[in-house]
């Protein structure tokens, strides 16, 4: 184990060996330049040093080049005579050699799931996810809130989907306990979500979530597993991709405890493709990606970010980034140029070669590089060839890398999915009670209004003859018979009048009578 992972040759004739220093690797960093200048590579050769060191990885391959880390180097690759001679020229003794890897992938398609739930995912970055405006960003909190006094656990896509439906339904009595929540918005983040599941992010949320531990793993022999996400298919939705890299920063921020200043870090995260990340993106979401940069190597997190120009990386964020590997920049147009000076005065001076010129002119696989020196001072910039990587350039065969992804342990742990009593669930069987109550409360109410149909009918043919006294049979009868005649008569009367203005009048006016002569 050493205290440096050795970067590439710098000084005259590259002669002079530029090294990261190992307990400096979590003060964060920045691999920039022009496609086709050697980014890849720079980031290959810095995850095999800190997996050498025994310092566990994560990035994100979206080209598919980085799974060569997986096998070892070859003296049959193509380029394998330019690297020998750029490692004698730098001074490296080249052993091929590789990595272990451990593939994720969130389809579930090229290597283990990797998932999250909706509940750790929040509102603002879910928010950000389905570019919700403010009061659908303010229904969506809402939510969450009831959801946590409700006892309803988010878990995946559903119970979010319920959970909203839920809300709809009883948006008046919500409005009156936060605030207003108009099923307009509520609907229009139902969309949104639509739009989410078709772009394939269902896959994304559920359990068994991610455990972070599972990244911060060594192999047998104490070197650093290098977790490397596919993300080909994934960078077909940019926004997912810079959300779900930007949630497992901030796991890791929030639930990995304190370490001061290590010996090395715990963990390095790359995150490639970063503009992605700051593109339009909410003040809100810069300020927490601005916190996390700057508090989370206190936690032994080094993050290097990796973007074709600087100018992509917020100046305060930009500023938290020690370690620098600047590989060539474009400069053909005014804003190029704007561009490139900026870049080049973010660097100590070097005496012997103007920055800005060098950052333009170096050529492929050379960079102008700075690393923290002693008490954490930048070093001075140096134009550096950087050193071949020691596993195979470019990606692996699909047999191997399915051998490898068969042979780890995480398939056991995240390969099936599980779906435990949540959201979805216990609201079904809220609205399955629901249900229940109102049928038997219409039953009951039918029941009530047949019963009292019932009495009525009764109460018209009453004759109550058997119940009064009768001194002569004959003429009660006719009497009687008259007097139901009459009855029939008049109800039915009444009942017609009860229809029309004139005949309630008329009623009024004879039970008015009726009170008066009494």
């Amino acid at each position: 184990m050493g205290e440096t992972i050795f970067v590439g040759g710098g000084g005259e004739a590259y002669g002079v060996g530029q090294s990261l220093l190992l307990k400096y690797g979590n003060r964060h960093g920045l691999i920039a330049g022009a496609t086709g200048t050697g980014k890849t590579v720079t980031l290959q050769v810095l995850a095999e040093g800190f997996s050498a060191e025994g310092v566990p990885v994560f990035m994100a391959d979206v080209k598919g080049d980085l799974s060569g880390l997986g096998a070892a180097g070859s003296t049959s690759q193509k380029l394998h005579d330019s690297f020998m001679k750029r490692a004698a020229t730098i001074g490296l003794d080249l052993q091929y050699r590789s990595f272990p890897v451990t593939f994720w992938d969130m389809f579930g398609e090229k290597g283990h799931p990797i998932r999250a739930t909706v509940a750790e995912m929040g509102p603002l970055l879910l928010s950000r996810l389905l570019e919700l405006s403010e009061p659908q960003e303010g229904v969506l909190n809402v939510a969450f809130r009831l959801a946590d006094e409700e006892k309803l656990p988010l878990l995946d896509l559903k119970d979010l989907q319920a959970l909203l439906a839920f809300v709809a339904e009883h948006a008046t009595e919500i409005s009156g306990r936060f605030g207003l929540v108009s099923p307009t918005s509520v609907g229009a983040i139902q969309r949104r979500l639509l739009v989410l599941e078709n772009q394939g992010a269902a896959e994304m949320f559920g359990e068994p979530a991610l455990d972070l531990a599972d990244l911060m793993r060594c192999d047998g022999n104490g070197a650093g597993m290098i977790n490397i996400l596919a993300a080909e298919k994934l960078m077909n939705s940019p926004r997912l991709y810079a959300t779900f890299l930007l949630w497992l920063l901030s796991e890791l921020f929030e639930n990995l405890p304190e370490v001061g200043d290590p010996d090395k870090p715990k963990l390095v995260f790359f995150f490639d493709e970063a503009h992605l990340l700051f593109a339009d993106a909410p003040k809100a979401l810069v300020a927490k990606v601005e916190q996390v940069a700057r508090l989370i190597r206190s936690k032994g997190v080094g993050v290097y970010f990796i973007t074709q120009n600087p100018a992509d990386v917020p100046e305060m964020i930009l500023g938290q980034l020690g370690n620098r590997v600047q590989h060539a920049l474009r400069a053909f147009t005014a804003k190029d140029q704007k561009d490139l000076k900026l870049a080049s005065e973010t660097y100590r001076p070097n005496p012997r070669f103007a920055i800005e010129d060098a950052i333009r002119d170096v050529g492929t696989g050379e960079a102008v590089t700075s690393f923290l020196e002693a008490k954490g001072i930048p070093g001075v910039a140096e134009r550096t060839l950087v050193r071949p990587p020691s596993s195979q350039l470019g990606p692996i065969d699909p047999a191997l890398r399915a051998q490898l992804i068969a042979a780890s342990p995480m398939g056991a742990k995240y390969n099936t999915v599980v779906d435990r009593d949540s959201a979805y669930e216990r609201l079904r069987i809220r609205a399955e009670h629901a249900a229940q109550e109102a049928n038997a409360a219409e039953t009951q109410s039918q029941q009530q209004a047949d019963q009292a149909e019932s009495e009525f009918r009764n109460a018209r043919r009453y004759d109550g003859g058997s119940a009064g006294r009768t001194t002569s049979a004959t003429p009660k009868k006719a009497n009687s018979s008259r007097s139901d005649s009459i009855g029939e008569t008049f109800a039915k009367s009444f009942a017609r009048s009860l229809g029309s203005k004139t005949g309630q009048a008329v009623i009024r006016g004879v039970l008015g009578s009726l009170f008066r002569s009494r």
